[in-house]
């Protein structure tokens, strides 16, 4: 009988030198579904996902996929995974054909077996019109594809996607989650990490979040936003005085502001009474708003109040 989840990870510790990366991570993925593992750039992300995928070692603890030990069984779980990088890993000089085909060949394949497969696989991601072509005229969007299907050649049950929509433009992204929701569908199981919030939000059965090497939150995306309470009040104030006075004014009950736009984010339980009270808190100061907009929290509104950082950068994770 299969296990219930298809990684399991206890108390993972890796350090280098000095610097300690990953402070006791805990995941459990169940079958068919994705986890997307979000935190600040530096917070360990791709870390877990090298290790989760035999290429880096670690210090302590227990990390087994598919019921294998990454370290002791390390061919076994090569055998179930497949990976997306942060950059495509295809070689240029050859044609989107002539890479599936090869990769194919080294999955052991015979070559009628991997030219079979490479079609397929073409079709599925859109790329007949290109199997010819050298990548090297690819678009970003297109090797993005490319990579993709190529850590699909051996049809693996298991899915690594290290940030795989980073870099491509609003269209591609969309093409890429439909893919990813396709092979979903298909039974996959899949762990993913973004930068881009919206995607987890979109994609992900579950989500943890991790900060400083640890986890410090985990759960559906929408109880998640759930925690942060129900909606949120933006105000925006004439200058950066006013939005001084405000913060002042309306105490401890904002949880962002950017002094750039002058606006301040309050936190709202019972919409009509916390609006009407901070309304109220600036009158009695003297304070005019310039415009308000009350909506529901999203998981930006859940990355802030957990690490106190805004979203991930564009910059790829260091560690």
């Amino acid at each position: 009988m299969a296990p219930e989840y298809v990684i399991e990870v206890s108390n993972l510790t890796k350090s280098y030198g000095k610097n300690e990366v990953l402070k006791g991570i805990d995941l459990k993925v169940e079958r068919g579904t994705m986890l997307a593992l979000l935190g600040p750039n530096g917070a360990g992300k791709t870390t877990t996902v090298r290790i989760l995928s035999t290429l880096l070692k670690f210090d302590g603890g227990t990390v087994l996929v598919e019921g294998h030990d990454v370290t002791a069984e390390a061919d076994e779980v090569r055998r179930v995974i497949g990976l997306t990088g942060q950059s495509a890993a295809v070689d240029e000089l050859l044609t989107g054909r002539e890479n599936l085909v090869m990769v194919g060949q080294l999955y052991r394949l015979t070559k009628l077996s991997a030219r079979a497969r490479a079609s397929e696989l073409l079709e599925q991601f859109d790329l007949v019109g290109a199997a010819d072509r050298p990548a090297k005229g690819y678009s970003g969007g297109m090797r993005r594809r490319l990579d993709l299907a190529v850590s699909l050649i051996a049809t693996p049950p298991v899915i690594f996607l290290d940030e795989p929509t980073t870099g491509l433009d609003p269209r591609s992204r969309l093409v890429m989650w439909d893919i990813i929701k396709k092979l979903l569908a298909d039974g996959a199981t899949i762990l993913l990490t973004t930068q881009y919030l919206d995607e987890a939000d979109q994609l992900a059965d579950r989500i943890v979040v991790i900060d400083g090497g640890k986890v410090i939150a985990e759960g559906t995306p929408n109880g998640l936003k759930q925690k942060v309470g129900n909606d949120r009040l933006e105000l925006s104030f004439h200058d950066d005085k006013a939005l001084g006075e405000a913060l002042s004014a309306l105490d401890g009950n904002v949880i962002d502001s950017n002094p750039r736009e002058f606006t301040a984010t309050v936190a709202v339980q019972e919409t009509n009474a916390d609006v009407r009270n901070a309304l109220d808190q600036l009158a009695a100061a003297g304070i005019a708003v310039q415009s308000m907009t009350l909506h529901k929290p999203t998981l930006d509104d859940v990355f802030l109040s957990l690490t106190g950082a805004r979203r991930p950068t564009e910059t790829t994770e260091e560690n």
